[in-house]
């Protein structure tokens, strides 16, 4: 009984009034995520904050265009408070998860709604039987049309400029330092720094229970103690490194998943099987390590191969020799 009382409409089954409604809400939801955007920005990147005030003053304009047309076709109360209330409408991605993406996604965030209001609207106006509720779809479309080659131009203009191109340069170089720096550490750290204990206990023990618990520890202590300490050590306001939960948590993450990539084989009770797979673990983790090294840290993939794998065959080789001693 309930469900039925909670049943969403289809856009195809929509009476012009509703359309309209629906039209409204969507653009001041737009307004919304344009609004937040400005103020998210505003400090650190300017100019991609203009980008997102353009966009929202000139969605609001069109706002204004269909709540008057509303006004003057049919009253002043809307049948359509939210988006939600129809069944497979366009969903946008939350706005907490989009502010953390790089300012190029963001921006690129931006024409996607667009894109996808356009394309939503052509859709239902091409499916719709209703000659009144076509007609009144296709207009729709066209107005978001509008809106997306505006967003374009507006974004072109500002993506041209010397200030928005520095934007995106200070973002990455951001995002190396809060993110991937810490990252890298911490998953240098858990897959090297816990070879030697995990494959110490393996050899000396031959037992995979044993081996797991003394893996398990090592990368849980060690993730706890590397995300601690990059949180700690460094708030960031003066080394420019960003926000130390952030660099904490990316440490300590990754320093966990580091270790337990050699110390989960070992649920496997064959002793043999398990320091096999882990062994062929403990290569695909080295080897990601060297492709973050040249992709972000730039540098040369054989001398960070060479590095990483020469560090780390260092540390397995001390923990094999000791346990197997």
């Amino acid at each position: 009984m309930f469900s039925l009382f909670n049943k969403k409409k289809s856009i195809v089954d929509l009476k012009d009034y509703e359309i309209l409604s629906l039209a409204i809400c969507a653009l001041e939801e737009d307004l919304k995520y344009y609004d937040n955007y400005v103020s998210n920005f505003i400090l650190d990147y300017p100019e991609t904050s203009k980008l997102f005030k353009k966009m929202s003053n000139t969605k609001n304009e069109f706002r204004l265009k269909l709540i008057n047309l509303y006004k003057k076709k049919f009253s002043h109360i809307m049948n359509i408070s939210d988006t939600n209330q129809i069944s497979n409408f366009y969903k946008r991605k939350p706005f907490w998860l989009v502010k953390f993406n790089s300012i190029e996604e963001v921006r690129s965030e931006v024409l996607k709604i667009e894109n996808i209001s356009a394309d939503y609207f052509y859709i239902a106006a091409k499916n719709s039987k209703d000659i009144g509720c076509r007609h009144l779809l296709g207009d729709l479309a066209k107005i978001t049309r509008d809106l997306r080659d505006k967003a374009n131009v507006i974004l072109a203009k500002i993506e041209n400029t010397k200030s928005a191109k520095d934007e995106i340069v200070k973002d990455k170089r951001q995002f190396i330092l809060t993110w991937v720096q810490p990252g890298l550490a911490g998953l240098m750290d858990g897959s090297v720094s816990t070879l030697a204990p995990i494959f110490a206990t393996a050899f000396a023990t031959k037992d995979s229970h044993t081996t797991l618990l003394v893996g398990l520890a090592a990368s849980i202590g060690a993730g706890i103690s590397m995300g601690f300490t990059e949180a700690v050590h460094d708030d960031g306001v003066i080394s420019g490194r960003g926000s130390p939960v952030k660099r904490g948590f990316a440490s300590g993450v990754m320093t966990t998943i580091g270790g337990l990539g050699h110390a989960l084989p070992y649920l496997i009770t064959d002793f043999y099987i398990a320091t096999v797979i882990a062994m062929f673990f403990v290569i695909v983790e080295l080897w990601a390590i060297a492709w973050i090294q040249a992709k972000y840290m730039k540098i040369k993939f054989t001398k960070a191969v060479f590095q990483v794998v020469f560090g780390g065959s260092l540390v397995l080789g001390a923990g094999i020799l000791i346990g197997g001693g």
